[in-house]
């Protein structure tokens, strides 16, 4: 469904992704605390990964039990990246899927009516137009920019993040390589939202300062809409 002429997009938000691998549960928690109050973050997906490249399961569910009331205490959704079943269980706000992982469909079975599902599409429309019907809640693309911590990502252009926001309703993320230097051209083409992993973690001054530096981009973004 298309937008109304009159139509103004909300202000862009940070979806915050963690790293890869956590070795000191507390100490991310703690840091993650600090990050959450440098500013607005309006997501948090666990994607905690294996050697094998599947979901670390056991390291989801510790990093889960030790942020995720946390990070809902803040306002943040927090999402778990694959696996359904685990969202349920440890309390998560809803799941994230890839183009390979469980369907939509599937998905929204095991989770229920209330709970978010997010779907990726790479630089397919085609694909986040299927993920919609299937019920996605808001649908990722990208890669924008090269990333460190995903593989076997495609190259994906600003100019899709104008036509869907021209097109539809349903949210879009943008995902890949984003910095608080390279994220402007992505917000103003159409992003609802900017899924951000090492761009906050490693940056120099850390996390907390790179929550700041992207909300302090997004609001001058925002107001010069007005």
């Amino acid at each position: 469904m298309s937008k109304t002429e009159d139509y103004v997009r909300p202000r862009t938000r940070l979806y915050l992704i963690t790293p890869p691998r956590i070795e000191d549960v507390e100490g991310f928690a703690a840091l993650l605390e600090t990050a959450l109050s440098a500013g607005d973050v309006a997501c948090l997906q666990l994607r905690l990964k294996a050697d094998t490249g599947e979901i670390d399961v056991d390291a989801t569910r510790a990093v889960g039990a030790a942020v995720t009331e946390m990070a809902q205490a803040y306002g943040v959704a927090v999402l778990v990246n694959d696996s359904a079943e685990l969202a349920v269980e440890i309390g998560a706000d809803g799941v994230h899927v890839g183009m390979d992982d469980m369907p939509v469909k599937k998905a929204r079975e095991i989770v229920g009516p209330d709970m978010i599902i997010g779907a990726t599409a790479k630089n397919s429309r085609h694909a986040a137009m299927q993920a919609c019907e299937a019920g996605a809640d808001y649908v990722a693309f990208g890669a924008f920019f090269p990333t460190r911590t995903k593989t076997g990502t495609v190259e994906a252009n600003p100019d899709l993040l104008e036509i869907w926001q021209e097109s539809m309703e349903v949210p879009c993320v943008a995902i890949g390589g984003i910095t608080v230097e390279n994220a402007e051209p992505l917000a103003v083409a159409g992003a609802d939202f900017l899924a951000v992993s090492s761009g906050v973690w490693d940056h120099p001054e850390g996390a907390p300062v790179a929550i700041a530096h992207f909300n302090a981009l997004l609001d001058r973004l925002d107001a010069s809409k007005a």
